[in-house]
């Protein structure tokens, strides 16, 4: 990792709250063997967990990560949705190149595999810079929580709330973003580099 990508890193991680403490963590096991005498709280406990409640949900068996990121897709409401697959080399995604319209609202999804344990507090970061003079600036930020999520066969999506693409001739223009997954713990369970352009329109 470049000294650059190790900056990057660090200020995304700034951005959690230093104050915040989490709560005490509790596996899946623990979580199913509380309060077994109450049979109401174990049959919510088995409509909350499903599956995963006989034990550790492994879906991909051979991936030891309890959070894989599959998807980000770039929802609009006016325009196409585009989508970047968050599963295969991730050097390669600053090559595709989104094309954004200006001042229109988006958000951003994020597909996610949870299995073998429950993850507590996920969090999404994202830092969005743009060449300004021949300089990377950062021009916006964005820190969503996600929450706790016990495994699934199938991922989850998050949305994040909308948001408004810049406007004006200066404005436009080439924008590099770098996200991460992150949890409670500060655990890592993705970060990629990414990025879009704006444009008058969508061509």
């Amino acid at each position: 990792m470049s000294s650059k990508e190790d900056e990057l890193s660090q200020e995304l991680e700034e951005e959690l709250d230093l104050n915040y403490k989490a709560p005490p963590q509790k596996s899946l096991q623990e979580l199913i063997e509380a309060d077994k005498e109450d049979a109401s709280l174990a049959k919510y406990k088995e409509s909350l967990l499903g599956n995963a409640i006989s034990g550790g949900l492994v879906v991909e068996p051979n991936d030891p990560r309890k959070v894989i990121v599959k998807k980000l897709k770039l929802v609009t409401d006016d325009g196409p949705t585009m989508e970047l697959d968050l599963t295969g080399d991730l050097s390669n995604l600053k090559s595709k190149n989104f094309v954004v319209k200006e001042g229109i609202s988006y958000r951003i999804q994020i597909d996610f595999l949870v299995q073998r344990e429950i993850v507590h507090g996920l969090k999404y970061l994202q830092k969005t810079y743009k060449s300004i003079a021949g300089i990377q600036k950062q021009v916006d930020k964005m820190t969503h929580m996600v929450g706790s999520y016990p495994p699934k066969e199938v991922p989850y999506s998050y949305l994040t709330p909308a948001e408004d693409a810049p406007s004006g001739m200066l404005a436009r223009g080439n924008y590099n973003i770098t996200s991460l997954f992150t949890d409670d713990d500060g655990k890592e369970h993705l970060k990629w580099d990414w990025s879009f352009e704006i444009k008058k329109d969508w061509s």
